[in-house]
């Protein structure tokens, strides 16, 4: 097995990491590659749900608004809600709502069956 530095050293990579910094040290957000190769998804709703596993990640549990996730992402609040019904509709994500003022409940399926795998 080829050790991390050697590939990140060989030039012939299409994508390269250059260093670690303060920024990069702080950790990374693993992807689902049925998320990513799900067609029916707008890039808003992947990179939210990314959001979300990044939320949880770093702080084992977290509840960010509607405007946290717009702020974070660089899209609009009304953005956020159509992406999170996205996610919704396609069964990668539940809502509960909490009540006025207080931020929703999310659950975020890291398992989805194959019916939705075939589908994408």
């Amino acid at each position: 097995m080829e050790h991390i530095a050697d590939t990140l050293a060989n030039p012939d990579r299409n994508i390269r990491l250059d260093g670690a910094d303060l920024l990069t040290k702080k950790g990374f957000t693993q992807v689902p590659n049925f998320l990513l190769n799900d067609s029916r998804l707008s890039s808003t709703a992947k990179l939210v749900y990314v959001m979300l596993l990044k939320y949880a990640w770093e702080q084992d549990f977290s509840f960010p608004g509607q405007k946290t996730l717009a702020r974070d992402i660089g899209k609009s609040e009304r953005h956020i809600r159509t992406a999170i019904g996205e996610l919704a509709s396609s069964g990668l994500l539940t809502v509960t709502r909490r009540g006025q003022g207080k931020s929703n409940l999310y659950a975020l399926h890291l398992r989805i069956d194959k019916q939705t795998v075939h589908n994408s």
